[in-house]
């Protein structure tokens, strides 16, 4: 039987290793393309302007490939149950492919959308192509629950054997005998739309340096991978947050919209290491993905991941509502310059390094501000153009100190922190050019600067730049002891099960078990570089 194929493009915005597609393609007669700007995904409300910006640009890139096969993209908006019936009928579709989703939404949304498939004689094809492994397999291998530390998904995804190989992307052969059929108006009906047309604002934008669009992953990881030394050398912590250039891949954002595909990097940084003597999992560029495999995993078997009640997992914390502190923290108005230009970065370009998110999200929450950890997900996931539901759950109940992360006494401090990779405060001055004229000695801290210096400096603190909104070395000691209040309830807590709390137990066990592998291998390190450093002189 020769097919009318309709594949729906949703986070795989990619040719290359798109199992889905492939399926599309087999026995088909005629292929429709199709992205939904789905209104509860594609918002104002929890999209900002960059991911926006991201998400056109990709498409674009996306109908740019098709085009070259002959084929094009359809662009239609609305709710997908309201969607499919109509594409269904108008176009007479008899099998519909996707990639497999894991996010709560999704799931519920695709359950639906089958079953209106199958109502309409369609037959559904899903691939796993979004994730290394399949997270179903993964808490199957893990008797049924979610791994809750990172050295157990490792050992389950070691006993899986490396992910699967990506498949190359299809080509004019693969479309022979399929068509893409040319509609009249196409433009005006499935076109891309602009921002502009959206209804966005685009003043406020500025450069754009990280365009969306597979070709432009391909390019950046093309020109990593040549990069074979720093590859192989590197280590997540050994980077700087405050650097004026990414001391990352900044991979992330390709990777969250799929328009790389986690396979394909993972195989590309194997073909780099092999014979070659580099870093180890959970520091390495491996690592990373296998981070993003453990939160994935956390987030389809923990309930309400996303939240603190209803997620057994998560400590219960009684966080403080204030929103003159959320609303100073993300408009970078907290009168301590490194966690404001964090911010300020943040919103100019769409992404801030993993340890500057850890400033101020340890600031925000348990360190400073007392400020649930949901409200600053809300804010990064507006802003990021690497906000990924499960990645920003996980991370932001790890540096609350709520889940996986135990040690809340270990504080960022928001004025030594950044001094130990720009101690003459570069990147303060980068994003917050009213400062850029006071000494290295007061730039973390301008607030202590003489007036005189204040005045030579153009900026009066109180007054063009704003006083610290609380005393760090003050509310930072008072939170340790209201986590710790927290933790104790947790323990006393009647409700849990002694079965629960010795589980609780052995996660902390073999979190801090891991956390002090971690840091004997960097002690480990930090005495081989003075070493050698002392055989060189």
């Amino acid at each position: 039987m020769a097919h009318t194929c309709l594949h729906w493009f949703r986070k795989g915005l990619r040719l290359h290793d798109n199992p889905a597609l492939m399926a599309a393609l087999r026995d088909c007669e005629e292929l429709y393309p199709v992205f939904i700007l789905d209104p509860h995904l594609h918002n104002k409300t929890c999209v900002g302007l960059n991911r926006w910006r991201f998400l056109i640009g990709a498409l674009t890139d996306l109908d740019c490939s098709l085009r070259k096969l002959n084929s094009r993209l359809f662009v239609v908006r609305g709710k997908p149950d309201e969607v499919f019936p109509k594409l269904f009928n108008k176009w007479k579709i008899t099998k519909l492919t996707y990639e497999y989703d894991t996010e709560p939404y999704s799931l519920s949304r695709d359950t639906e959308v089958t079953a209106l498939a199958k109502e309409h004689g369609v037959e559904v094809i899903y691939k796993i192509s979004h994730t290394l492994y399949d997270i179903n397999r993964i808490i199957e291998e893990n008797n049924g629950a979610a791994p809750l530390t990172y050295k157990r998904l490792q050992a389950i995804a070691n006993s899986l054997g490396p992910p699967k190989r990506p498949i190359p992307p299809p080509t004019l052969e693969d479309m022979e005998g399929v068509k893409t059929p040319r509609l009249e108006k196409h433009e005006k009906k499935y076109g891309i739309p602009s921002l502009e047309e959206l209804g966005h604002d685009t003043t406020a934008l500025t450069e754009e340096l990280f365009p969306g669009g597979e070709q432009e992953a391909l390019r950046r990881l093309d020109e990593h991978m040549k990069r074979t030394g720093w590859v192989c050398s590197f280590e997540k912590p050994q980077t700087s947050p405050n650097s004026l250039s990414p001391s990352t891949t900044v991979l992330s954002p390709y990777v969250t919209f799929g328009c790389l595909s986690a396979r394909t990097f993972w195989w590309r940084l194997t073909d780099v290491y092999q014979g070659k003597k580099h870093s180890h999992p959970p520091v390495s560029l491996h690592g990373q993905l296998l981070w993003r495999e453990f939160f994935y995993t956390a987030s389809v078997g923990i309930p309400n991941f996303n939240k603190m009640e209803g997620n057994p997992a998560c400590t219960q914390v009684d966080w403080d509502t204030n929103a003159e502190y959320l609303a100073a923290w993300r408009e970078a108005r907290t009168g301590f310059p490194f966690i404001d230009a964090i911010m300020t970065q943040l919103r100019r370009e769409g992404w801030i390094h993993h340890l500057a998110r850890h400033a101020v999200a340890c600031f925000l929450t348990r360190g400073d501000l007392w400020i649930s950890w949901e409200e600053g997900q809300k804010v990064f996931e507006d802003l990021l153009l690497d906000g990924d539901w499960a990645l920003n759950a996980g991370n932001w109940q790890w540096l609350s100190a709520s889940t996986f992360f135990h040690q809340f006494f270990r504080v960022y401090s928001p004025v030594a922190f950044g001094k130990k990779t720009d101690k003459n405060g570069a990147y303060i001055k980068k994003y917050l050019p009213l400062l850029k004229k006071f000494p290295a000695e007061y730039i973390y801290e301008p607030w202590k600067a003489p007036r005189s210096i204040q005045q030579a400096a153009g900026c009066i603190v109180g007054k063009d730049y704003p006083h610290p909104i609380v005393q760090h070395e003050v509310v930072s000691k008072k939170n340790i002891q209201r986590m710790k209040l927290a933790y104790a309830r947790r323990s006393s807590d009647p409700t849990e099960s002694p079965s629960k709390k010795q589980g609780a137990a052995r996660v902390i066990d073999h979190q801090l078990s891991s956390m002090c592998d971690n840091m004997l291998y960097d002690c480990r390190l930090y005495l081989v570089r003075r070493y050698i450093k002392g055989r060189c002189v």
